[in-house]
């Protein structure tokens, strides 16, 4: 079973030194804002997928004033460390140094981040719903981590050329080689992702709700079928534009209940629960291929929500997966009999201590 034992941090966020033992279960952590709470959740993700989900920059999380940051902990029975210095990232596992990101993911563990900014997945720009397919596709596929990283690479030179002032014609359609061999992987692996995720956030959605409210998803490829031939269409515009307008960097996922665009037409409580039903469909579909669940990382998302969405969340997520939940009182506890059992944990000005 996929759990983190422990946590070790040093000169993460507002951590000078952090080590903290956790049970199977995992932990509630209490606190009131800008505590450290976040970052804990945050250091986790970092530490399992190097993936921060506040942030796209991994230097930008060393606390001010130093050069650097490591954290280090035993996801899925493994030591596993990550250092950030000026000279970069380094990575070991057991001991021994991964010589790159894809080697260190490569065997990593599973993860689900919940958080109040999921509600951006329904009404936010459609950056927000690549990130929640891309962070899926990554931890599921080790191709579409390199297609990804290949495809945006490519991306940013061809953008660059646009820009050029003198024509840089054979330079563009070298790198557009690479936009559509690699975006075309991307589209299909995001088609499949789709589908397979489509019927367990419908049925996510109806639990949660315990109403019958019908969810579905569509992909939306941004260039139609044929990426090739997108591009070449598109040729002229992206001149006088001076950027690539077609690609899966504007791909969307459409999101509809009850037929009508969720954004739109969704109630503020159905807004939520449509965010909590793409994250659980979203760690059932990683329990599927994986066969073991993910770690839910879960940041102050149960005093948003009413008795019975907190049960039917709880009583939907694996009764065997860990979980990491932050809060900042414990009022809804009461109401809440499986988050009650979770071991407490108090977190103050940058410590964290076990109540007595």
């Amino acid at each position: 079973m996929g759990v983190i034992r422990s946590l070790r941090l040093m000169n993460f966020r507002c951590f000078e030194s952090l080590a903290i033992e956790v049970p199977a279960s995992g932990g509630v952590f209490v606190g009131n804002n800008a505590q450290g709470k976040t970052s804990i959740l945050e250091a986790l993700c970092v530490l399992v997928r190097l993936h921060s989900p506040r942030s796209h920059r991994l230097a930008t999380l060393a606390r001010s004033g130093s050069a650097g940051f490591g954290v280090a902990g035993d996801p899925w029975q493994q030591e596993r460390q990550v250092r950030q210095s000026r000279d970069g990232l380094r990575f070991k596992v057991d001991g021994e140094i991964r010589a790159s990101q894809g080697a260190y993911l490569n065997d990593g563990g599973l993860v689900v981040w919940m958080g109040n900014e999921d509600l951006d997945l329904i009404r936010g720009p459609g950056e927000q719903r690549r990130r929640y397919l891309d962070f899926l596709g990554a931890q599921l596929d080790s191709d579409y981590r390199r297609a990804w990283s290949r495809y945006r690479l490519a991306l940013r030179a061809k953008n660059l050329l646009l820009k050029d002032a003198r024509p840089r014609d054979a330079e563009i359609l070298s790198y557009e080689e690479i936009l559509v061999v690699t975006g075309t992987l991307l589209m299909e692996a995001r088609a499949r992702l789709i589908a397979e995720l489509a019927p367990l956030a419908a049925a996510a959605q109806c639990i949660v709700s315990g109403k019958d409210e019908i969810l579905t998803l569509h992909y939306l490829p941004a260039s139609g079928p044929d990426l090739r031939e997108a591009m070449l269409q598109a040729r002229e515009r992206e001149s006088r534009l001076r950027q690539a307008v077609v690609g899966p960097h504007r791909d969307e996922l459409g999101l509809r209940l009850h037929g009508m665009p969720a954004a739109d037409y969704a109630s503020e409580g159905q807004l939520r629960t449509l965010a909590l039903a793409l994250k659980l469909a979203q760690g059932k579909l990683l329990e599927q291929r994986a066969g073991t669940p993910p770690i839910y990382l879960m940041d102050d998302i149960f005093g948003e929500l009413d008795p019975g969405r907190r049960n039917a969340l709880m009583n939907y997520l694996p009764g065997r997966a860990q979980k990491w939940i932050t809060t900042t009182h414990l009022d809804w506890l009461r109401d809440t009999p499986a988050v009650a059992e979770i071991a407490r944990f108090q977190v103050a000005g940058g410590n964290v201590s076990r109540p007595s």
